[in-house]
């Protein structure tokens, strides 16, 4: 598994992951109509304009096939004594508990560590199966806010990393 930062041209692979991702992790959870009317075009285009505006890294197979990616940057509220947020990371199915969610994790941490940042936050669905892996990695519980998707309301929860340090370990 590689780790390196997205460039023009993978925008596609990043769709691909991020429309994917949403209809495993989220089935059952949001709208099935909201998850069958994600593109991939639509995706790909937003991810086009989105390559080297912030921290944004993509994890590839063996082969070369981007199957997971994160990205962060300027915390969006500026509501907690934070910075800077994990915007999203998501990884397809079949390569979750892998540890690669670790390595993205820990590559958004090294690039705001080497700008002088020292913490961030993410926000996570509250049923989000996988919010246990930003507690295993040192995240605590600050906040909750409820969000609307696809015409229904979800509560999400702030996960907070006081020092983006122990991130790496």
């Amino acid at each position: 598994m590689r780790i390196r930062e997205a460039v023009e041209g993978d925008e596609e692979g990043i769709a691909r992951v991020h429309v994917d991702s949403w209809r495993t992790t989220y089935k059952n959870i949001v709208p099935e109509s909201y998850l069958q009317q994600m593109s991939y075009e639509q995706r790909a285009e937003n991810w086009r304009r989105g390559i080297g505006k912030n921290a944004l890294y993509v994890a590839e197979d063996k082969n070369g096939k981007i199957v997971g990616f994160a990205t962060g940057g300027k915390e969006r509220t500026g509501n907690y004594d934070t910075d800077r947020e994990l915007y999203a990371i998501y990884l397809l199915h079949e390569v979750q508990g892998q540890g690669i969610g670790k390595k993205l994790t820990q590559a958004i941490a090294q690039n705001l560590k080497t700008q002088g940042f020292t913490s961030m936050l993410v926000w996570v669905l509250e049923r989000n199966p996988s919010k246990v892996f930003y507690e295993t990695l040192g995240a605590q519980p600050i906040d909750t806010t409820m969000i609307d998707i696809g015409g229904e309301k979800f509560k999400e929860i702030a996960y907070y990393w006081g020092s983006i340090e122990a991130i790496g370990g």
